[in-house]
């Protein structure tokens, strides 16, 4: 197959963690022709989707792990598979690919499909789960986010469409920054700001659950750094490893036929203690983790499930 990577620069991955990396990686091995290029270089022409970029071929050497090619117009009607997997922001130039590469349907597969991804934000697709959730609020104005936080006492505040636990701010009971943190958000923003419950659970880690095609495959533990609230590893989380346990089977029960049925093939969400609280959709990661913990082929679930849809 052809399959084409819309994603952040791939020579700057690490290639002992990223996600986008291993599923290419295994793609390659099973014969499949790869294309790269940044979302900034694709683009609706008369009719057409087209993208500038490089075919490539990687290698586990880090800064030598990829040979790219002359740059090269393609059209991506061209192409069995187009995965979505540059980073947020989700922004307006993040949801305008989303509507240009749904514009491939239905000659392309692009995964994780371009419609769901736009209409189902990390964010705002837990809502829809209130009983797997804790408290949230999602506001702009200060007094409905002051009354949440008197009423809970200790609470973590967000952007809303941010990522890597940049912005993420604990905020207990004898906290005086709420105001100014809403002034420094409010001034460079328009969107809200999601504030929840702070879980403590989050002191024992924020487990990263992977799902592929609606179904748990195994799970990562992220582990805060001393003295930080926040668990992501871009945030010097540490990763370990740790199993499923019927709530988290519980949880993926409930949401995964949704995600399965929406074309959500690769999907990580986040579990502190018994509440779900993100399932990520835009440009999840942990198979390289999850791979050397558990010993499986995380990426070869993944093509499965892919090539399964093409035959």
């Amino acid at each position: 197959m052809k399959i084409a990577f819309q994603m952040d620069p791939i020579a700057s991955v690490d290639i002992n963690a990223d996600s986008s990396f291993r599923i290419a990686e295994e793609a390659q091995a099973r014969g499949h022709e790869l294309f790269y290029y940044s979302p900034d270089q694709l683009a609706y022409e008369e009719g057409e989707i087209t993208a500038v970029g490089q075919f490539m071929t990687l290698r586990r050497e880090q800064g030598n792990h990829v040979d790219l090619g002359p740059v090269t117009r393609v059209n991506l009607k061209d192409f069995d598979v187009v995965w979505l997997r540059q980073d947020p922001p989700f922004d307006m130039h993040y949801i305008t690919s989303t509507h240009l590469l749904d514009r491939l349907k239905p000659d392309t597969l692009v995964v994780n499909d371009p419609f769901w991804v736009r209409n189902y934000p990390e964010k705002l697709l837990v809502l829809d789960f209130p009983d797997l959730t804790p408290p949230t609020t999602i506001a702009r104005n200060l007094d409905t986010i002051k009354a949440f936080k008197e009423k809970h006492g200790d609470v973590i505040l967000k952007p809303l469409y941010g990522n890597g636990g940049a912005g993420v701010f604990r905020l207990d009971a004898n906290d005086r920054n709420l105001t100014s943190l809403h002034e420094l958000f409010t001034g460079f923003s328009r969107e809200p700001l999601i504030v929840q419950k702070f879980l403590p659970d989050v002191s024992n880690g924020d487990k990263r659950v992977i799902l592929v095609d609606g179904e748990p495959v195994g799970a990562i533990n992220r582990v805060p750094a001393a003295g930080e609230t926040r668990s992501n590893m871009h945030v010097g989380g540490r990763p370990e490893k740790i199993g499923l346990t019927e709530r988290d089977l519980e949880i993926c029960a409930v949401i995964g036929p949704l995600l399965k049925e929406k074309g959500q093939v690769f999907v990580g969400i986040d579990v502190i203690g018994d509440y779900l609280t993100e399932i990520n959709v835009t440009s999840p990661t942990g198979i390289q983790e999850l791979e050397r913990f558990d010993g499986v082929n995380i990426a070869e679930k993944i093509w499965l499930a892919i090539e399964a849809k093409l035959t």
